[in-house]
């Protein structure tokens, strides 16, 4: 039997309105959050502060695992539950490496496959995981014979309800970025050891951080083999002057344009790293008038993306959306991912780059719910 789940929908920016409705209405859609960390699921007035074990270490300065002491715990599959559409089972699966950490993996399967591929997926700070309980959102991911897979990212929703008050995604960038790099990894590791899925052909989404985070761990792991990422955050000195994530009240933004700061986060911006991927297929979507990521900022990335990536600019969201095939957004990824598909290697960037310039009236108001 289904079980009903009843989740609080808040205030949220009109691109995440318009990409959850496109994720409800439609096959296959995108999210895509631009908000501050104070608007997160913070229900508790307080919280037990995470205390790290005597010889645990975790490294923030390094994408890979080779200098930091995660030690996986036992899997719990917490729910296993037969999806309406009769041809996909969603399990409920709770992981963990860290001291009081232990966080929400839920894998969508085809019935009765025995090698499937398998998207990673993973949105934008502050969504949590309602988006995986909502069995419309499997009806566009968990398609064409494909598994789905998808988590939070660490100092995010439900991840932070056990460490201090203080601590937070936006605050504690380098940590959040870093130790959800990790987290990439050691799913990896746990979606390999289950032999059911089809680990030559690994894809990720990512969108806001989630696309940070995409880009960084294909720069650590090659089993991800194809990448798609719609505006990703980056290029952290502009990013942090400009981007709407970060409120201007009370002086906040002076935080993240600290010098300090800023030389924490410098060794995790995509920037740096996309020349390193060592995904065979890299996609970037970006639409310019995305309030999280100034347009300098998204110059910056398409900039250091890698001579095959393919490169799409949207003037805003409703060309975007008028561009999305039937199949959905991340149509994109399975086809990259077909076993017959090989690395695209078009050196001329004008051949590589897309740009749809905006038609009419940008939207005023989110499309209606069906």
């Amino acid at each position: 039997m289904l079980k009903k789940v009843r989740f609080r929908v808040g205030r949220q920016p009109l691109a995440a309105l318009i990409c959850l409705y496109l994720f409800s209405a439609a096959p296959d859609a995108f999210a895509q959050q631009s908000s501050s960390d104070h608007a997160s699921s913070r229900v508790a007035s307080t919280r037990a502060v995470a205390k790290w074990p005597e010889g645990f270490h975790e490294d923030w300065r390094s994408l890979t695992l080779e200098s930091s002491t995660l030690k996986p715990e036992r899997p719990v599959l917490l729910e296993k539950t037969e999806l309406p559409d009769g041809k996909n089972v969603r399990e409920h699966i709770q992981v963990g490496w860290r001291p009081n950490d232990t966080f929400d993996l839920y894998v969508i399967l085809p019935k009765g496959a025995k090698k499937s591929p398998v998207i990673l997926y993973l949105y934008s700070n502050p969504e949590g995981i309602a988006r995986f309980t909502n069995n419309d959102w499997y009806t566009g991911t968990a398609v064409e014979g494909y598994a789905a897979v998808g988590f939070v990212s660490a100092l995010t929703a439900e991840r932070v309800l056990n460490r201090p008050l203080d601590e937070t995604f936006l605050g504690m960038l380098p940590q959040s970025l870093a130790s959800s790099v990790h987290d990439v990894q050691l799913i990896l590791d746990y979606l390999n050891s289950r032999g059911d899925l089809d680990m030559d052909r690994v894809g990720m989404f990512g969108a806001g951080s989630g696309g940070t985070i995409a880009i960084l761990a294909s720069a650590a792991d090659a089993r991800i083999k194809a990448v798609d990422v719609l505006n990703p955050w980056g290029d952290w000195p502009t990013w942090a002057a400009r981007s709407k994530v970060i409120p201007d009240e009370r002086d906040q933004r002076l935080k993240y344009t600290d010098p300090q700061f800023l030389a924490a986060v410098a060794p995790l911006d995509p920037v740096r790293w996309l020349p390193e991927l060592k995904a065979r297929s890299v996609r970037i979507e970006n639409v310019r008038q995305e309030s999280s990521v100034p347009v300098e900022s998204q110059e910056k990335i398409e900039e250091a993306a890698p001579v095959w990536a393919q490169i799409n600019q949207f003037g805003d969201y409703r060309v975007l959306i008028s561009m999305m095939p039937g199949s959905g957004i991340t149509s994109w990824l399975r086809q990259e991912l077909q076993s017959n598909a090989t690395a695209e290697t078009v050196a001329e960037k004008s051949k590589r780059v897309h740009f749809y310039p905006a038609e009419g009236k940008p939207f005023e108001q989110a499309p209606a719910q069906p």
